[in-house]
């Protein structure tokens, strides 16, 4: 007789026993004054690891095997980012023999960057004579000490629908010998950088000292951190940073609120370099912390900008993951850091200042309904680190002529806008006289000004340009898919390969496959009278694996081969929520056992997005290396097909995919990526994903959530779950739609299944295709979805086995 079956009463008595009895009189080699429950739980554990899946080896590892996994996903991400810069010089080309050579070989680098911050879109031309019509009011908002310099308010478009505002500081007296655009930390007013307003040391006033010294200067008002607008008063307010709010939707649609910024400075170039301006002058750029990581940036991307100084930004960007999610840039760490960024400013002048950054301890705290903001911080790095990077810098343009200026100054400890940074940075402008002595501050002409009705018109303006984004995102990907071929199954599949590899390299992210052998170990950890129940773990890479729960039905023959359904969890979920009998969820009805029952082999995988922020994080880990969380999951389910495919009792063609919410997302990527599954059913998700992620007139919009991982770059343009679907298409697909399931809306669900039933239609194989509505909630209903399986699948032969053993 199997001991298998003796498990349960096993561990019922090892559980229940409270007594502690010694064991007889030891002799040598043996155990003493062991607890009987001990020794109970030893022989179950002995049991279970002396009955695996053939072939494979027992499964000995303990603990939460779900919690080992992120952690080891979190290890594995950790040893990729600090290798990232070492991997980078791959798309590096640089021609060092001359300026203009050096230009032209850097240039896709400079346009790849450019794609990766959404600088993408074309500005607004500026009118022959910008001046007088973009100024506004006409006469000055500010005048200083004598020789000192006057302020005008500007306010001119730069997007449809988009303006930049802020000051512009003339020199008193004197022509302008530069022109600069100065950058304040966002939660600085144009204003406080100009000595108009308190709230910054005169020293670090860096605006009003460039404009005394005689440059012209452009102060735009940047998006600060503040959450007093973020989101909708009718809908629900959240705590998000305003930053992080217009990043949200900008990010899905391939823009970022760096690359809107970048595109305000931009525009302030092409205001300074008008040929309305008269006589062409030096122009440089000036920021400090979220306005130093814009200069770098402009800098980088414009070559009319002849000199950059970058202050409270500069350093080391592998744990860029740390801060704010506004600066999460989709594969920023795979091609580039500071370093290299800063190489495509040279040959011309850069200076680092190295200063205290901006104190950021995490976005406004949540309080009265309002939550949901991404955690991140913002730290002065040490002076080693920043160092380092502007020394590796210098090395990545060795031999260039002219030789770059690349200037370090400050500790650390002071304030931004020193008297060396400014100075070496009007030197680089040709400002040989350098920096003038400061003289007393400007007064506000106006009575009673207050930013905060500015901050919000250019904060609205930026969100309603999303909305804009969002309902342009169907034609744009209209226009991507135009070269697909419906003429036929065939040749839909041939055609659809470079949108799969695309989708796979360019939205999910592409690890290597796995470099280890599978070392498959499995354990018994269920006997039921239809089936048996394995724990099964799987090498990937170093500290990578999968690990799931196997049900394998009892009635099946010698030689025979069974079709799979692998049946995913959704947020926060485990296979024992699907697979365990004992575990009846109210969102899942232990339907991998129902499938088990009904003859199939499931599998049910642990998926990687547990554990609330720590998951999250990974996907903060991951993105910059052009990687998300399902660059991991798809190689983990690689594995998984791989495995169940050289199982004796499996049929390799018939492995279908069924995930319900988080699951039911993986069940639109996957399949889509991995040709392995024959089928795929997608429950309780299935949806207009890009509105879902973008629009800010519905609730239930990820605008508004916790769930700030959701968001995958330049997705909007590229593919929605229609197409999606279409990945998957001409294999089988079938969406599970509860009307009472919060995660959609029934007629976005509706519209956005029947450009996927349409591409069915259209190839002639409308059976493939199906949709089950129900009135119900957010769970597996079960009834059409386990016919679609048995009509694709087979029913498999069953028959009791109550007596079995």
């Amino acid at each position: 007789m199997k001991l298998a079956p003796l498990i349960p009463c096993l561990a019922l008595v090892a559980a229940g026993l409270g007594l502690s009895l010694r064991a007889g009189a030891a002799s040598a080699g043996r155990l003493s004054a062991l607890p009987v429950a001990a020794l109970l739980l030893l022989l179950l554990a002995t049991v279970a690891a002396a009955d695996p899946v053939p072939g494979t080896r027992p499964l000995e590892t303990q603990g939460d095997l779900a919690e080992q996994m992120v952690a080891g996903i979190d290890r594995f991400l950790t040893r990729e980012t600090e290798a990232a810069a070492a991997r980078r010089e791959r798309f590096w080309k640089r021609d060092l023999s001359s300026r203009e050579a050096y230009g032209r070989s850097v240039e896709p680098n400079r346009q790849h960057l450019r794609k990766i911050l959404g600088v993408t879109d074309a500005r607004l031309p500026l009118p022959d004579d910008p001046l007088d019509p973009y100024l506004f009011p006409t006469g000055p908002v500010a005048v200083g000490g004598k020789g000192s310099f006057s302020a005008a308010w500007f306010r001119w478009p730069v997007l449809p629908g988009v303006e930049m505002e802020g000051l512009v500081l003339r020199p008193g007296g004197v022509p302008a010998r530069a022109r600069v655009v100065a950058l304040p930390d966002c939660d600085w007013t144009p204003e406080m950088l100009c000595g108009l307003a308190p709230g910054i040391p005169a020293e670090a006033q860096f605006a009003r000292r460039l404009a005394e010294s005689g440059c012209e200067v452009v102060v735009p008002v940047l998006i600060d951190r503040r959450d007093t607008f973020s989101g909708r008063p009718d809908i629900r307010m959240t705590n998000q940073p305003h930053r992080e709010f217009v990043y949200r939707g900008a990010f899905e649609m391939g823009r970022h609120i760096i690359g809107y910024e970048v595109q305000k400075v931009l525009a302030a170039v092409d205001y300074l370099t008008h040929a309305s301006r008269g006589k062409s002058l030096p122009v440089g750029v000036a920021g400090y912390g979220e306005g130093g990581l814009l200069a770098l940036y402009s800098a980088a991307l414009d070559p009319r900008i002849d000199a950059a100084l970058v202050s409270g930004y500069f350093g080391p960007r592998q744990e860029v993951w740390r801060e704010p999610i506004y600066r999460n840039v989709w594969a920023l760490l795979d091609e580039f850091g500071d370093a290299e960024v800063a190489s495509l400013v040279a040959p011309r002048a850069l200076v680092v200042e190295h200063c205290r950054f901006p104190d950021v301890s995490g976005p406004p705290p949540a309080r009265d309904g309002r939550s949901g903001a991404a955690p991140g911080v913002i730290s002065t790095p040490p002076l080693a680190g920043v160092t380092a990077e502007v020394e590796r810098a210098r090395t990545l343009i060795p031999g260039l002529k002219p030789a770059p200026r690349l200037e370090l100054a400050g500790s650390g400890e002071g304030q931004p806008g020193s008297e060396e940074a400014l100075t070496l940075f009007l030197k680089a402008l040709g400002l040989k006289k350098g920096l003038s002595p400061s003289v007393a501050p400007p007064a506000d002409l106006r009575k009673g000004f207050a930013p905060e009705a500015r901050q919000k018109r250019q904060f609205e303006q930026l969100v309603e340009y999303n909305q804009r984004l969002l309902r342009e995102g169907e034609g744009r990907r209209r226009e991507f898919w135009a070269k697909a071929d419906g003429s036929s199954p065939e040749r839909w599949k041939e055609s659809t390969r470079p949108y799969r590899e695309y989708f796979w390299d360019e939205v999910i992210g592409r690890f290597p496959p796995a470099s280890l052998p599978a070392g498959a170990r499995t354990r018994l950890v269920y006997d039921e009278p239809k089936y048996r129940g394995y724990e099964v773990v799987l090498d990937v890479w170093t500290d990578v694996f999968a690990y799931g729960i196997l049900l394998v039905p009892k009635d099946l023959q010698p030689g025979e081969k069974r079709p799979v359904v692998v049946c995913q969890h959704g947020l926060e979920g485990r296979p024992q929520d699907v697979a365990d009998p004992k575990v009846d969820s109210p969102y899942y009805h232990q339907f991998a056992c129902k499938l088990a029952e009904e003859g199939y082999v499931t599998f049910s995988p642990q998926n990687p997005y547990i554990f609330g922020d720590r998951f999250r994080l990974l996907q903060r880990k991951l993105n910059p290396l052009r990687k998300s969380l399902f660059s991991v999951i798809v190689r983990q389910h690689e594995r998984i097909l791989e495995w169940l495919g050289e199982q004796p009792f499996v049929d390799r063609e018939r492995i279908a995919f069924y995930g319900l919410s988080y699951g039911g997302k993986t069940a639109m990527r996957v399949p889509a990526l991995l040709e392995g599954y024959c089928l795929s059913i997608c429950s309780g998700d299935f949806n207009e994903w890009i509105w879902k992620n973008v629009t800010t007139s519905w609730r239930g919009s990820y605008m508004f959530t916790p769930e700030w991982e959701m968001f995958e770059f330049d997705l909007g343009n590229t593919f929605n779950y229609a197409e999606m679907s279409w990945l998957i298409c001409p294999r089988p697909f079938m969406v599970e739609r509860g009307h009472d399931d919060g995660v959609g809306l029934s007629e976005w669900v509706s519209y956005e299944y029947s450009k996927t039933r349409e591409r069915y239609d259209r190839l002639k194989i409308p059976e493939r295709a199906e949709i089950e509505y129900f009135v119900g909630p957010h769970h597996i209903q079960g009834v059409g979805s386990f016919a679609f399986l048995r009509r694709w699948l087979g029913a498999p032969h069953r028959k009791d086995t109550r007596a079995q053993d």
